[in-house]
């Protein structure tokens, strides 16, 4: 009985070390370095969770259609180093966001920095981008 427990301990211990792991996936899998995007729209969601935060934007093209984006940012402990909050953008908030473009061809981008519209305030988004720039 005790062995049977120890190996039941033993397994959860090991899957539990490997789904953070699972769950964080390299940049160069998702996005493609060669393409970078810039982005204009207001803000209709915010994710602010790991391994990740994501918001998503509203664009609005050259023909006046309009096209939800989703943009991934690094960890939330990441960004609230660089001055980031979860109030930073909220919902209906014009936001540029400088990024890279997904290789799947999907409105998704990896954002490198986020200027908040209004007020001009720019934030490093990225893990490799943490600066905090005005």
């Amino acid at each position: 009985m005790k062995r049977s427990m120890l190996g039941v301990a033993v397994v959860a211990g090991a899957l539990m070390a490997v789904m953070p792991a699972l769950a964080h996936h390299s940049f160069s899998a998702e996005y493609d370095s060669k393409k970078p995007v810039t982005l204009r729209g207001t803000v209709t969601k915010v994710d602010w969770m790991n391994p990740h935060v994501y918001f998503y934007i509203d664009v609005t093209d050259e023909k006046g259609d309009v096209t939800n984006w989703g943009l991934e940012m690094g960890p939330p402990n990441g960004l609230e180093r660089a001055g980031w909050t979860k109030n930073t953008i909220q919902i209906g908030t014009e936001v540029i966001v400088e990024g890279t473009l997904a290789k799947d061809g999907s409105k998704q981008a990896n954002a490198r920095s986020v200027t908040v519209a209004d007020t001009g305030k720019k934030l490093g988004a990225a893990s490799s981008e943490y600066t905090n720039n005005k």
